[in-house]
């Protein structure tokens, strides 16, 4: 994601304004003239579009150079494409259209499905050794059962609390199998409007991250996003009490509804001492760090007393521009998944191992140790699901952010909304792709 001011996370890099790509940047990304990919003397470019600014350009930098050094036959080129992670889908549809695009993009893993339509989308089935991910991973970057694409970086949502507001409050911090109605009953013994402290709080914009953050709720009811045969919507029958909940916090008047785009309004009322409790990602405890914040990790909780949450996983995507373009690509893309290159990138960058070897170093382990409430989020890649990697996956995420904001702003009922959400996503999915 994500998502989401957390300014030395690798996530509010990709949220980042944009840095202005290098000259050059769009000619390294045409055909070469060789369809093999290769030049004369043998050697393979590769033009990277990581969509990485500040901290997390440094990371992706300091590896590109290492492995230009131990594989003279491969020189990347890591122009970055001219634009942020967030704007990469767009910037690369367009270099599709006209023809010119790149051997290597950083794709957000929602948006995988759709540019798999294009046949310029590698296939990497049988290319990677894909087991090595964890489960949340390797699900992000499969299409229709082909390996569409390598993980690049990986999250999950757990709940971050803030002490002191626990003890002023005498609220018992909270523990893990927790309920939702525990968290509905502590956000409510945590506000204060006299001193203008909320429980928890919201996105209320109806964008994706209104609506990533209900799906752990929807699994845990038995429902999911769609159905199983991909007809119809899947939260029908759960998604109503999912939204009971969230309108038993606006009801409370213990929850903050974010009104902007991007959510920082809601961290930083967090980051003021101003909210008692947020679901966030490991993104978010650089800054909680920095500000001085005393705070605590608990898992996401649950209906089912079973812990489960949500992964949003972004990818490293491959262009076909010749055989020769596509394998060294691989070989880069396989090469950073390496525990070697993934702890490098994990701890500079702010994430979570993609591999559980990764997360088995010795070096991990010292960082996750110094890192107050890492292991929380490490812990609940376990149980953690991802979004399906489905070209309908963006219309679904409207409707169903559009239902979320009309509850959480109490615009209409859980149970109305919910049927509208349903209805439009069942004309979506009815539509054959």
């Amino acid at each position: 994601m994500s998502q989401h001011a957390r300014n030395l996370s690798r996530r509010d890099i990709l949220r980042a304004a944009a840095v202005v790509a290098a000259a050059g940047t769009l000619g390294a990304c045409k055909k070469n003239d060789d369809a093999e990919g290769a030049d004369a003397d043998g050697v393979v470019t590769l033009d990277l579009w990581h969509g990485q600014v500040d901290t997390g350009k440094a990371a992706i930098d300091s590896l590109i150079t290492a492995f230009n050094q131990s594989h003279p036959k491969i020189k990347v080129v890591g122009g970055g494409g001219g634009v942020t992670a967030d704007s990469m889908l767009q910037k690369v549809t367009a270099g599709l259209a006209a023809g010119s695009y790149p051997d290597i993009a950083y794709i957000f893993g929602s948006d995988l499905a759709s540019l798999t339509k294009s046949p310029k989308v590698a296939d990497l089935t049988g290319q990677l050794k894909i087991d090595d991910y964890w489960p949340a991973a390797k699900d992000a970057v499969s299409v229709k059962d082909k390996v569409r694409a390598a993980p690049a970086l990986l999250d999950s949502l757990c709940v971050v609390y803030n002490k002191k507001l626990f003890a002023a409050a005498g609220v018992a911090p909270p523990k893990a199998g927790w309920s939702w109605d525990d968290f509905v009953a502590t956000s409510k013994q945590l506000t204060n409007p006299a001193k203008g402290i909320f429980g928890t709080g919201w996105p209320g914009v109806g964008d994706e991250d209104t609506v990533w953050r209900i799906w752990p709720m929807i699994w845990d009811l038995g429902g999911d996003v769609v159905s199983g045969d991909g007809k119809k919507a899947g939260f029908d029958s759960v998604g109503t009490k999912a939204l009971e909940t969230l309108d038993r916090l606006r009801s409370d008047k213990s929850l903050y509804v974010d009104p902007k785009p991007g959510s920082e309004q809601l961290y930083q009322v967090f980051l003021g001492g101003r909210m008692g409790m947020v679901a966030t990602g490991p993104w978010q405890l650089p800054e909680l760090k920095d500000n001085g914040i005393e705070y605590g990790v608990v898992p996401l909780p649950s209906y089912s007393g079973k812990p489960i949450t949500i992964s949003g996983p972004d990818t490293w995507t491959i262009f076909d521009n010749g055989k020769a373009k596509v394998k060294a690509a691989t070989e880069f893309v396989t090469w950073l998944a390496d525990p070697a290159q993934d702890i490098q990138w994990d701890i500079k960058g702010g994430s979570l191992p993609i591999t559980k070897a990764t997360a088995e170093l010795p070096q991990w382990k010292k960082h996750s140790t110094q890192t107050n409430g890492l292991e929380v989020f490490v812990t609940a890649l376990d149980t953690a699901k991802v979004r399906p990697t489905i070209s309908t996956y963006p219309k679904i995420s409207e409707h169903m952010g559009a239902a979320i904001a009309a509850v959480l702003l109490g615009k209409q009922s859980p149970a109305d909304a919910l049927k509208q959400a349903v209805d439009q996503c069942n004309q979506v999915l009815a539509v054959p792709n």
